[in-house]
């Protein structure tokens, strides 16, 4: 393991890309039998030429296969079949099917429709247009369901619905997570009102599944429309989509014909949907079956019940190069106005400068799962030694462009709402919280009126006062007002040494009360708004060192430093109940 006196630089976290969980899992003993299976499978298919449903080329067959269905020449995702799905993700012949010999189901005696499931079944050799089943991911045990398109296009009748509720109901008693490959038209015409309810019927099975605990994890691959997308699709504690697929409520066609629109190019895209904030992210084919992986052992505690459960085997210590402690003794104290200079500085090292030397690897979710993705407020699911945690920060940028891009660090409504999804989301499977706070406030322009930044602080405000993990709170830099606070009810809150921590800034202070914002400078003294204050005061626990400043030489120590006290925080709530830990934060803010 690493030191602090190891300086790390340019390693930014993944989005879409497991490395971490590559390296670890690239020597495993069933590799090279998942290998054999693969190149036996292709060896199968038909050679010769294949139109690219993207580009539009006709290229081979052979070496599209080969890519696990993915054109090498524009890089177009081809949709594939039931046993090539089961194979890119499941252990070599660990798929168990379930529920294959259900009856057929025609509820309105609708004419030809018998024939018209006969021939869909002779077509393509499934029972239904959905496969459920149980089966092992590098070993551990999931139950996955897979729609097929070629099945009279995914579409949900009682049958698909039966599947998909009975498979997530098994699940639910053999507490197990779900795995759910989506694509479909929409509901089965046929069956008239009998497919609506479906709807209704997966999305209860959903809620009984999640209320047990357990995870539950939706695919969307193309195409992904109508009752499909306005259930089950839609209701993954994590919600992921294949690049370029086609997703939405009502498809191209549906929306021209019943109100005249054309919809602009990239409309109903899965890129489309994370930045408007309805999914978590894109994956890979190639990086499925270990996307897959990292989100079952991130949606469970690793070995005993509790919050530190860190790999026996790490060696990790904090260590302190005797060049930064030469700089930390030289180092002279600075006044409230210097320390509000300092963190308003472009250069000061962001939440993932910390986060590098935290974390063994960190993962971003995206989305409010309502409006968009707000770029200043990231949060996701990391590891420290194989200890799980939720993470959420606000993040400024580096450069004027990506400022710009994340709105200086001031969230807006759905960057408070995606923060709260996912300590809410931390609540239910067990995972402690750790945020990181940086930012001048919350955004107050007109679309923030409109969407309502106000009550989206106070629900914030409201939810984590109540939260049953632990929640760790550490100011970075500046801490704004309510829209630092709506990301800082925490069980302990520390502050970096040159941090500020304010109910406005200066500016605003000396402007409402001496009415000369002019005098912002003498404000900052009269405020009580730096680290040092504020352990006075008891507002924080813990003030963080800088070692004679944070800049990109002392951001690995000092990421480092706050490694070893959060393994202790964590360690403290070990054995706690979620009644306690919740009772511990309001006792907290109480006595204020």
């Amino acid at each position: 393991m690493e030191r602090s006196q190891h300086i790390r630089t340019g390693r930014r976290f993944p989005m879409n890309l497991y490395n971490k969980i590559e390296e670890k899992l690239k020597n495993r003993s069933d590799d090279a039998q998942e290998t054999a299976e693969e190149t036996k499978a292709e060896k199968k298919e038909d050679t010769g030429l294949v139109k690219c449903p993207r580009c539009g080329r006709q290229v081979e067959r052979a070496r599209v296969v080969k890519k696990k269905y993915v054109c090498y020449e524009c890089g177009g995702y081809f949709r594939i079949k039931t046993n090539n799905r089961i194979r890119m993700v499941a252990d070599a012949k660990s798929f168990e099917p379930w529920f294959e010999d259900m009856d057929v189901s025609n509820p309105l005696d609708y004419e030809g429709y018998e024939d018209k499931l006969a021939a869909a079944r002779e077509k393509t050799g499934l029972k239904e247009a959905v496969t459920v089943g149980r089966c092992k991911v590098f070993g551990d045990d999931i139950v996955l369901g897979v729609c097929d398109s070629r099945f009279m296009m995914a579409s949900m009748g009682h049958v698909v619905g039966e599947k998909i509720t009975k498979a997530i109901e098994r699940a639910t008693q053999l507490r197990l997570p779900v795995f759910l490959f989506c694509c479909s038209g929409g509901a089965r015409m046929q069956e008239g009102i009998v497919s609506l309810m479906q709807m209704a019927k997966t999305a209860a099975a959903i809620r009984k599944h999640g209320d047990a605990g357990l995870l539950y994890c939706t695919i969307l691959t193309d195409p992904t429309t109508g009752g499909v997308t306005a259930s089950f699709a839609m209701l993954g504690d994590v919600i992921m989509a294949e690049p370029g697929a086609l997703i939405g409520f009502a498809g191209p066609r549906v929306i021209k014909q019943t109100i005249g629109q054309e919809l602009p190019e990239g409309f109903q895209t899965s890129e489309f949907l994370v930045e408007h904030g309805f999914v978590d992210g894109i994956v890979l084919r190639e990086n499925l079956k270990k996307t897959i992986h990292f989100l079952i052992r991130s949606h469970r505690c690793t070995g005993k019940e509790g919050y530190a459960n860190f790999n026996p085997d790490t060696d990790f210590q904090f260590e302190l190069s005797e060049e930064l402690k030469e700089q930390s003794w030289k180092s002279k104290p600075r006044s409230a106005w210097e320390k509000v200079k300092a963190v308003r500085q472009v250069e000061r090292p962001s939440a993932f400068d910390y986060m590098d030397s935290i974390f063994d690897i960190f993962v971003e979710a995206h989305g409010d799962r309502g409006f968009a993705d707000d770029k200043a407020l990231i949060g996701g699911i990391g590891f420290i030694e194989g200890q799980p945690v939720t993470v959420v920060a606000d993040i400024k940028g580096r450069d004027l462009k990506e400022c710009q891009e994340r709105n200086f660090g001031m969230p807006l409504p759905e960057g408070y709402r995606k923060a709260l999804r996912l300590m809410k989301q931390a609540e239910k499977f067990n995972r402690p919280i750790i945020s990181f706070v940086n930012t001048s406030g919350a955004f107050c322009g007109l679309e923030a009126e409109e969407r309502g930044q106000g009550e989206a602080i106070a629900r914030n405000l409201l939810e984590m006062s109540g939260l049953k993990v632990p929640v760790l709170c550490i100011l970075i830099g500046e801490g704004g007002s309510g829209g630092a606070l709506a990301t800082a009810v925490g069980n302990e809150v520390w502050m970096m040494e040159n941090a500020t921590y304010s109910i406005l800034s200066p500016e605003g202070f000396a402007s409402i009360l001496w009415k000369d914002s002019n005098r912002a400078q003498e404000a900052s003294e009269v405020m009580n708004i730096t680290a040092q204050d504020l352990k006075r005061l008891g507002v924080i626990e813990r003030i963080v060192p800088e070692f004679g400043g944070a800049d990109q030489k002392t951001a690995p120590a000092i990421g480092s430093y706050m490694k070893a006290h959060i393994k202790e925080f964590l360690e403290k709530y070990d054995g706690m109940s979620g009644e306690q830990i919740a009772g511990e934060r309001y006792e907290r803010f109480r006595n204020f």
